[in-house]
């Protein structure tokens, strides 16, 4: 099966049929209908009658919580389809690994994509070292890959080719992280029950391209 049929509530016959290849696939062809301006035409009142049993959605996106950045609309997708977990600099700790084994140990999602974004102000702060409150903390997440990045160019957080090249870092250093830190998502990827991708979305064109 390369394809589903997105327009319509997820089910639980119909996720079991999705594979983490056609999964990927799904979100990526969201986002095609998106930057095209042809997304599915969508009747919310039955896509909450068909999920107020359940919920069986086929991916989980952790992302940044910009607000330039929602999720379901970039990639078209609708009430049932995807796990949103949004934190700023899209990076994990317990509460976020918590969530994601939920979504794929529990719930059967089939994919897990990183999302980070151009033009990223927590990792433009990360850059700085600011330290301003409960921010110094939240921003200590992403500092690894401001090392990263240091190691190729001088660092300045008023360049965006430097603070997207941290960005794009900080999403694989992340999913590095995710693999380490949680035997749940890292024995379901290594079965290839889930894949696990990295992305980055461009602020100023609406499109998403995966990290190597």
């Amino acid at each position: 099966m390369s394809t589903m049929d997105n327009s319509i509530p997820q089910n639980k016959a119909s996720q079991d049929q999705i594979t983490p290849k056609v999964a990927l696939q799904m979100l990526m062809d969201g986002n095609a209908r998106f930057t095209n301006q042809n997304t599915h035409d969508r009747d919310s009142k039955e896509f909450i009658a068909a999920t107020g049993g359940g919920q069986w959605p086929f991916a989980a996106v952790l992302s940044c919580v910009d607000s330039r950045v929602p999720v379901e609309t970039v990639f078209d997708q609708s009430i049932g389809d995807v796990f949103s977990a949004r934190v700023a600099g899209n990076f994990v700790n317990d509460d976020i690994l918590g969530s994601l084994e939920y979504a794929v140990g529990v719930a059967g999602s089939k994919l897990i994509m990183v999302l980070g974004h151009t033009g990223c102000g927590a990792v433009k702060h990360a850059c700085l070292r600011t330290e301003l409150g409960n921010i110094t903390g939240m921003l200590s997440n992403i500092i690894p890959a401001v090392n990263e990045v240091e190691k190729e160019m001088e660092t300045d957080a008023e360049n965006p080719v430097f603070t997207n090249k941290v960005a794009a870092s900080n999403v694989s250093l992340t999913i590095q992280k995710m693999l380490r830190r949680s035997q749940i998502i890292k024995g379901l990827y290594d079965a290839g029950t889930i894949n696990i991708v990295g992305a980055m979305y461009d602020v100023a064109k609406g499109e998403v391209k995966l990290v190597d």
